[in-house]
């Protein structure tokens, strides 16, 4: 039985309950609605019949406050709430840090890294080059980092994925989500960075403004993805790829799947003793992810990812 810690949460991210209850196959859709989830509730009770993970269990939990932390216990069936996140070390085979705030990634991941527990980070994993580059030196020293957003494993993204053959040579991506860059944007890049096989990005321009931003990416075999996020447009999550012959619209909708596969990758991993996901193709993103910050705060320049 592998025993996983879990640790949450930020504001309006409710992947501690989800996550949990995917993986203990139990959840309490009163706890969950009454905390203000309901479209939680309603994706686990839609998938009753495929919740639980066998030989992994959720043991303990931890939050930044003691009622959130039983509360989520409590729905999801955990034996054990920590009054210290670092009370988890010894007692887990590894950990989830489901909080989506990459400011505190760092300081809550750290004690985790140095006794060499895995762990599994939340999108985004930083929201600064230092950060990252505190993450990728931990990497290097063979700490077991992995991170990403659930998207990569959207069932969505993946049939359009293996129909790519049948649209031509491809020209352009597209994708179109909602709410603020770093903590959404990622989300977007994610399936782009998934759907092109993790080409490697040189430059990245941000022609937006505050809460309309209106990225380009360019890939080092020359191809462009552009990548809209708009706080107040309504809620989506749209991925547009065009080929000389036809295009297809990718439209995530199915949250629990791509979760769901995404806690299974990371159980496999810690069975295999290292992420299948490459901390590379993490890096890559997250470098994306920053630049653009940077380039619109600084007037739309293109900024040189070499």
């Amino acid at each position: 039985m592998i025993k996983l810690g879990i640790m949450g949460m930020s504001a309006g991210n409710a992947h501690p309950y989800s996550w949990a209850s995917i993986i203990n196959g139990v959840f309490n859709a009163e706890e969950i609605i009454k905390v203000g989830y309901p479209a939680v509730a309603a994706y686990l009770q839609a998938n009753i019949d495929t919740l639980g993970i066998n030989a992994v269990n959720v043991t303990h939990v931890w939050a930044q406050e003691m009622s959130v932390a039983k509360s989520i216990a409590f729905s999801a069936g955990i034996q054990n709430v920590c009054a210290r996140y670092e009370d988890m070390i010894g007692n887990v085979d590894a950990v989830l840090l489901t909080r989506d705030d990459p400011e505190n990634h760092v300081e809550m991941a750290r004690p985790f890294i140095d006794a060499g527990v895995p762990i599994f980070i939340d999108k985004p994993l930083a929201g600064n080059i230092n950060d990252l580059n505190y993450f990728r030196k931990e990497v290097e020293k063979g700490k077991f980092i992995m991170s990403c957003s659930s998207m990569r494993y959207a069932n969505e993204a993946r049939i359009v994925k293996q129909d790519l053959n049948n649209i031509g040579e491809l020209q352009l991506i597209t994708a179109v989500g909602k709410k603020d860059w770093i903590k959404y944007g990622v989300h977007m890049l994610e399936v782009v960075f998934a759907l092109l096989n993790d080409l490697k990005a040189v430059s990245v321009t941000n022609i937006g403004e505050a809460n309309k931003d209106i990225v380009k990416v360019t890939f080092e075999n020359g191809f462009v993805a552009t990548v809209y996020l708009y706080m107040d447009i309504a809620p989506t999550f749209q991925i547009s790829v065009f080929g000389t012959t036809a295009w297809r619209l990718i439209d995530v909708k199915n949250s629990y799947s791509m979760f769901r596969d995404n806690i299974i990758e990371f159980i496999r991993s810690v069975q295999e003793g290292k992420p299948r996901l490459a901390f590379e193709k993490t890096e890559n993103i997250i470098k994306v992810l920053i630049a653009a910050n940077e380039s619109r705060q600084n007037g739309g320049v293109k900024i040189d990812l070499n």
